[in-house]
């Protein structure tokens, strides 16, 4: 039985479960108990209020938080969600999640989570630019390169990722693109980084389907969402197959004919890969469309374009 003394701060069914899962692991290697409240519980969190002018003229306050779980291997690193479900529990549980993550790869990061009770699609971009901002002021002093790395999660993106820093190096008096990731390419962020949650799913897919001994040209499909990560998923799915296809018809003896099913039959998704899109939003809100969805552009590129709506 842990002897920790905390209070219900972080209680909720999400923290609950990754306790559960802690506690499952810890007893597998028979975990001292010290070490297990040590490394169960987060380091610190930060609970902010943030006013913000609407464009009517009146005043909202909304409330977010920062959790760091771990900070004993080197900065913290973990996303932020803009949605209106968001607990100070949940938000522990999903740092707790990324320091075994980080753990478990070998990266010198400890976990952290952050997120705000709102629902952005409810917001003007200008209301969404200043919520951002004004988080991001707030985090001062508890965030930074080499202190903790905030990074788009649900509910943001790379627009938002680029308010942040904007307003951090502002503050610091210099250009500082470490502060975040998952920024536009043109700030410094990393190729490939919108693609590697969705690519992530499909390679595990893959590998499940090599290990089931299901080939993977000829298996269906079902995608629940199609946002970052469902739309990528598919795409890299959808790749997967064509270049499995191309492959076998290389193959093929002249004059016989493959019984390979056209890699637009074998691999479907609820939602037609060639017509992805990102999803719109209501009022003057940013949407994301697809400049061309025959094939992913090259690296240097992206396939999305931002335009009001």
């Amino acid at each position: 039985m842990s002897k920790a003394v905390v209070s219900t701060l972080y209680d909720s069914d999400v923290f609950r479960m990754a306790c559960r899962q802690f506690d499952q692991a810890a007893d597998a290697i028979n975990l001292p108990e010290e070490i297990r409240d040590r490394t169960k519980y987060p380091r610190r969190c930060l609970a902010v209020s943030l006013p913000i002018r609407r464009d009517n003229g009146s005043v909202t306050v909304f409330e977010g938080y920062r959790v760091q779980h771990n900070l004993s291997t080197g900065p913290s690193k973990g996303g932020i969600r803009f949605h209106e479900s968001v607990t100070l529990g949940e938000v522990a549980a999903l740092a707790m999640w990324m320091s075994w993550k980080c753990s478990l790869v070998g990266l010198p990061y400890g976990g952290a989570k952050g997120g705000v009770i709102v629902n952005p699609r409810e917001l003007s971009p200008t209301e969404l630019e200043h919520l951002s901002r004004r988080y991001m002021q707030e985090l001062i002093g508890f965030v930074g390169p080499q202190l903790d790395i905030p990074a788009p999660d649900v509910g943001t993106n790379e627009q938002i990722m680029a308010w942040m820093m904007d307003t951090y190096s502002n503050h610091v008096g210099h250009i500082s693109p470490g502060v975040v990731t998952g920024k536009p390419i043109a700030l410094g962020g990393s190729q490939g980084r919108r693609e590697a949650t969705g690519a992530g799913v499909a390679y595990l897919v893959k590998k499940y389907l090599g290990d089931m001994k299901i080939q993977a040209e000829k298996a269906t499909v079902a995608i629940q969402g199609f946002g970052n990560v469902g739309s990528e998923a598919a795409l890299a799915l959808s790749a997967s197959s064509r270049s499995r296809t191309t492959r076998a018809a290389s193959t093929t003896p002249p004059g016989s004919t493959s019984r390979r099913r056209s890699p637009t039959s074998s691999m479907r998704a609820s939602s037609r890969t060639s017509t992805a899109a990102r999803p719109s939003r209501t009022g003057s809100c940013w949407s994301w469309s697809a400049r061309s969805s025959s094939r992913r552009p090259s690296s240097g590129s992206s396939p999305w374009t931002m335009r009001r709506s």
